[in-house]
């Protein structure tokens, strides 16, 4: 799975907190000598350790994501990594000749790249970092290596795709930014700016799959499909859906899902639909804090359930979306962000900004 790059908080060094339960989720308070800022779950979410000790204070914007070997998290020129059966938090340190945004996995090993178009691999059982597919000419959003070696780059201003070990590049979709993909059973499963786009023909060609005028946040694979979260401009909100027939048709799965609806006005009007006579009051904004935007971020599976990260923390679901509890609370102005590898859930705890 491949994530977003973020902007990071400082972190502040601690030994592990108490675990919190799934049975009652505790607020996080960000007092001092607590990081709370990457914690990890291999329990189906029913308890939470604070790994974050180790990090260094200044963690910057860079990549999370998780496969079978662990946890990667980007700062600065660095890549720090800790191991899946890790038992403490230890985190080991890369080193880059410059800086790269964000991180993604490649059958022959790693990949970190940056947004103007620079891309190193890490060769699995070696130590050396190596530039690679120099020739493509553009941004970088994603890198994404298929089961069959194909290679593809999101860009600003579409999706390319190799099958020569980026010798040439095509031009395979021309819709505006494509920022993350996965594959299952041969179909492709891409955000997008018009939404979530999905390919059967190997990424030869693509098509929207969720519109509703809004873009694509999050694509996931999960037990027999794809789950996605899209923005939609009729419901002024983040929808989660999941599609269990290759990415061609979706059922949203959040009608319990808790929470406020992002709104288009951040200033509700006084009196509205009853204005006192006289006055202009109707059209002065309220003397109140607006509301809080909701965001929904990502979107996993484990086991039998689905977790949604979220501005108010980590929602959990046990009956395919009928209904969330929160088994982790996030501080204010702060959301989670999920990645997972097998069973073992790791979480990013960030400012909410997108």
């Amino acid at each position: 799975m491949k994530i977003y790059s973020l902007a990071f908080l400082l972190l502040f060094q601690f030994p592990f907190a108490s675990p919190v339960t799934d049975s009652q989720p505790k607020p996080n308070t960000n007092k001092p000598g607590g990081a709370k800022i990457v914690f990890k779950s291999t329990d189906g979410g029913q308890t939470w350790q604070d790994i974050s000790k180790g990090l260094p204070e200044n963690l910057e914007e860079g990549g999370f994501y998780a496969n079978e070997s662990g946890l990667w998290l980007r700062a600065g020129k660095g890549t720090y990594h800790i191991n899946s059966n890790s038992t403490t938090s230890f985190w080991q340190k890369e080193i880059f000749p410059d800086k790269w945004s964000s991180i993604a996995d490649g059958k022959g090993g790693i990949f970190a790249y940056n947004y103007w178009g620079q891309i190193v691999q890490k060769i699995k059982g070696t130590s050396v970092w190596s530039p690679v597919y120099t020739n493509f000419q553009g941004n970088i959003r994603t890198v994404f290596e298929t089961a069959g070696g194909a290679i593809f780059i999101g860009s600003d201003n579409g999706l390319y795709k190799s099958t020569d070990n980026g010798k040439t590049w095509k031009q395979v979709h021309a819709g505006g930014w494509v920022i993350k993909m996965v594959e299952q059973s041969g179909v492709l499963v891409a955000t997008s700016m018009s939404g979530i786009i999905q390919s059967a023909d190997e990424g030869e060609h693509w098509s929207v799959v969720i519109g509703e005028g809004g873009v694509g946040i999050d694509v996931a694979c999960i037990q027999g499909g794809f789950a996605a979260i899209s923005y939609s401009t009729a419901a002024k909100t983040r929808r989660i859906r999941t599609s269990y027939n290759g990415g061609k048709t979706w059922q949203p799965i959040d009608a319990g899902f808790p929470g406020q609806a992002i709104t288009d006005s951040r200033w509700p009007l006084i009196n509205i639909g009853n204005p006192a006579q006289g006055t202009d009051s109707a059209w002065h904004p309220k003397e109140a804090a607006p509301p809080a935007p909701e965001y929904k971020t990502s979107i996993i599976q484990v086991g039998e359930n689905f977790f949604c990260g979220h501005t108010d923390g980590i929602y959990k679901s046990s009956d395919k979306g009928k209904t969330w509890k929160l088994v982790l609370a996030a501080d204010k102005g702060k959301m989670f962000i999920l990645s997972v590898s097998g069973k073992v859930i790791y979480a990013l705890q960030t400012e909410s900004h997108c």
